[in-house]
């Protein structure tokens, strides 16, 4: 299986590495990691457009894969990756290990999901990992249960119009309560600015907040990963809101 493997926080990150090398250790599978040289998180989508892309190898110990940092995006990391590095393409894009989780509305804002979308939008099956932790954080088991469940869906079928986003909780194997697939949950966050006064004289704001977890029944991610289970939610690119469509359609609007 060739898989195409990135992240948002960078080629160094030990979520990264480890995922790698978990990967790699099936014979089967030929590994290229593409990934940011620097964190890149909560970069959602955006790719660079006026600057030049520059790609350097780098050395992962103990991973037998071919490894390549980028001065861009997660997103822009597929697409050279997919356009630009392979003659072909990947049987599969994988993104992660993010450190931190990435439920409910996080989608939208992560680098981590973004460039798995990534692969989506260029026609290859992808999937999205994070560990819902930030600190004491043991990626060991997450790289094993994804390697595993590639190699489930190699054997199964892999759908290139969906992305699978998977939260891992913070536990050991033994402590986990299964695993569930789930739809997105509610999860947002309240923002304060901080603002400051830099030695120019001059004023900036500093972003910060609290998360808001409220109103989860037992089929959102955010229940199943509270709940120590894995937790694996289909995604899909066509955000359109079918049902508005019929409404509006049927509304007396002048602009019709």
């Amino acid at each position: 299986m060739k898989i195409l493997v990135t992240n948002d926080d960078g080629i160094y990150a030990d979520g990264i590495q480890q995922l790698a090398r978990a990967l790699a250790k099936n014979p089967d599978n030929e590994v290229l990691v593409v990934a940011p040289d620097r964190e890149q998180s909560a970069t959602g989508h955006a790719i660079t457009l006026h600057r030049p892309l520059r790609v350097k190898e780098v050395n992962y110990d103990s991973a037998d894969a071919e490894s390549l940092a980028v001065n861009g995006t997660p997103a822009d990391c597929v697409k050279l990756g997919i356009e630009a590095i392979l003659e072909e393409k990947p049987d599969i894009v994988i993104s992660g290990i993010n450190r931190g989780p990435n439920l409910g509305c996080d989608v939208l804002y992560s680098g981590t999901v973004s460039a798995a979308f990534e692969g989506i939008l260029l026609g290859v099956p992808a999937v999205a990992v994070s560990l819902a932790a930030y600190d004491d954080l043991n990626f060991t088991y997450a790289a094993e249960f994804i390697s595993e469940l590639v190699e489930d869906l190699a054997e199964k079928g892999l759908d290139k119009e969906v992305l699978l986003n998977v939260n891992i909780p913070p536990c050991n194997r033994e402590e986990l309560e299964g695993v569930q697939i789930t739809k997105l949950g509610n999860r947002s966050y309240i923002n304060t600015f901080d603002q400051r006064t830099d030695p120019r004289g001059e004023d900036y704001y500093w972003m910060g907040g609290d998360i808001v977890e409220e109103g989860n029944d037992e089929e959102t991610d955010v229940a199943a990963v509270n709940q120590q289970r894995i937790s694996i939610t289909p995604i899909r690119l066509n955000l359109t809101d079918f049902e508005a469509i019929e409404e509006l359609s049927q509304k007396d609007l002048d602009i019709f």
